[in-house]
């Protein structure tokens, strides 16, 4: 790699410049960097927090805000993210059959308007926002669907056409205070998989994100577990010749699911990562020495590990809300169990959730030191190569100085999302610099901006790492650098050849 770099600074030695521009031609010390000067690789580590929108837990903070307002707290959350250090956003779009974008699938959610149904006054798209906005300050931004909850219980407002319930209400059934999608309803399935793929068709998302809500967490009633009420499709399937026992049939369900969200997605855009932030427990066959507690395995039935084994999603995300000494939950355990590399053969990332917004929680609160220490011991396995936290609202509060602690440690120094490679390798073309009035720029040769640009500059014989969207045209280096390296970065995460120079 030290010749390819080499040869790319060589290669641009930075001779002449513009006819008549001075500015432009490098002074006689502009030299490539030598062998043992070079910085060291890029940091890489995905840093992502959900933004709620059921019931309002992150964005919008209230139903029915003026749109302005609705920008002004999008944009404080994106300048936050940056801020602190993140490098992607989780946005929830469908909390419950409903939509935070323009849709002629789903109603407008209550959650952004106040009434579903209701369009947003004056008229604007919140997701094309979200997207736009993250991009310009190069955070990635992964739209979040719940694949089955049709009505949540913080739910004011009546349902609106075309919700799922209205128009084709055998495929929704009531479960409790909620309202639920039958995952064995083929309406309730071609619906959820009509909707990413028209969000992955209009938007220049960068993942598709799914929660863990498949089957209903189950509901108990004076000791009893409410049944989820699927009998006419679970009597097709026996009149049909089915014979699974029912357990099985519904993760069959789920499976399918899966498998067809992860091709749809692929196949509109290969580049759109497909992640699922499950349950943290693992299947009880499954579970590592004294950990115990509830099975999503036999009450949501989702088989989470046969998902990775089989490779039908780019990332995991699994849900460990629980602290490092948990009793029957501990953290670290769950954490080696999710990374064995036998059940991920496929080598997709693992970046597990992390319970953020437990600091100053009302019962039973965190402290800030449990999630500093939790990514401190993601960071002792190397196969952990991120996390996502939930929610950003503890991050925008700054709660016990948990925004402030990781900015000013863990993310004190800014990372690329790890690269996806088995969505395409292919590297973009390395920068051309070129020095001008105001030191070193990437020269523009009209081919397509790469997403982002890796910049080291080196001052007082230290290199600083910075990413920078490539569309911003500030100079490289600030007063004091006397050195530059430089590589372009892809939406897969893909980075070029380095580019470096030296001017003292």
């Amino acid at each position: 790699m030290r010749r390819r770099e080499l040869a790319a600074a060589g290669s641009l030695a930075l001779l002449g410049g513009v006819a008549g521009c001075a500015a432009l031609t490098p002074p006689a010390s502009a030299l490539p960097l030598r062998d043992d000067e070079w910085p060291p690789p890029a940091p890489r580590e995905f840093r992502a927090a959900w933004v709620a929108s059921v019931a309002n837990i992150d964005w919008p903070s209230q139903p029915g805000l003026p749109v302005e307002r609705q920008r002004a707290e999008a944009a404080a959350m994106l300048d936050r993210a940056r801020a602190i250090g993140l490098n992607a956003i989780v946005l929830q779009v469908r909390p419950a059959g409903d939509a935070l974008y323009a849709s002629t699938l789903e109603p407008w959610s209550e959650y952004l308007t106040g009434e579903q149904g209701r369009a947003p006054a004056p008229a604007w798209d919140p997701l094309a926002f979200w997207v736009d906005q993250a991009h310009r300050r190069g955070l990635e931004l992964h739209a979040w669907f719940n694949p089955f909850r049709a009505r949540h219980p913080s739910a004011k407002t009546p349902l609106a056409a075309p919700h799922l319930a209205l128009v084709q209400p055998e495929a929704v059934k009531a479960y409790g205070e909620l309202q639920w999608m039958d995952p064995a309803e083929p309406a309730a399935v071609e619906r959820m998989l009509a909707v990413v793929a028209d969000v992955v068709a209009r938007y220049d998302i960068d993942g598709v994100h799914i929660d863990d809500y498949f089957y209903p967490y189950p509901i108990d009633r004076d000791g009893v577990e409410l049944p989820f009420p699927d009998e006419p499709a679970w009597q097709r399937y026996l009149g049909g010749g089915g014979r699974l026992e029912r357990a099985a049939w519904r993760r069959e369900q789920v499976d399918a699911l899966v498998q067809n969200l992860h091709r749809t997605v692929h196949t509109i855009k290969p580049w759109v990562r497909f992640g699922i932030s499950p349950f943290g427990l693992p299947r009880p066959d499954r579970r590592p020495e004294g950990i115990s507690g509830f099975s999503q395995f036999d009450k949501l039935h989702a088989d989470v590990e046969r998902w990775l084994e089989q490779g039908w999603l780019d990332y995991l995300a699994p849900q460990l809300y629980w602290p490092i000494g948990s009793p029957g939950q501990a953290f670290p355990v769950l954490l080696d169990h999710w990374l064995a590399p036998q059940q991920n053969p496929w080598r997709r990332h693992v970046w597990p959730g992390l319970f953020t917004s437990m600091i100053g929680a009302p019962r039973r609160p965190w402290n800030a030191a449990e999630i500093v220490d939790q990514v401190a011991l993601l960071r002792s396995r190397p196969a952990a190569t991120g996390h996502v936290h939930f929610s950003m609202i503890a991050l925008m509060q700054d709660r016990d100085g948990i925004a402030t602690r990781l900015r000013e440690g863990a993310y004190a120094r800014p990372a690329l999302v790890p690269a996806t490679p088995w969505l395409g390798a292919a590297a973009p073309p390395a920068p051309r610099l070129r020095y001008g009035a105001h030191g070193p720029a990437i020269e523009s040769d009209g081919a397509p901006r790469p997403f982002l640009h890796a910049v080291w500059q080196r001052r007082e014989g230290q290199w600083q790492f910075a990413v920078r969207v490539a569309a911003d045209g500030s100079p490289l280096a600030a007063p004091g650098a006397d050195a530059v390296v430089v590589s372009a970065v892809d939406r897969l995460g893909n980075e070029s050849a380095r580019t470096g120079q030296r001017w003292k």
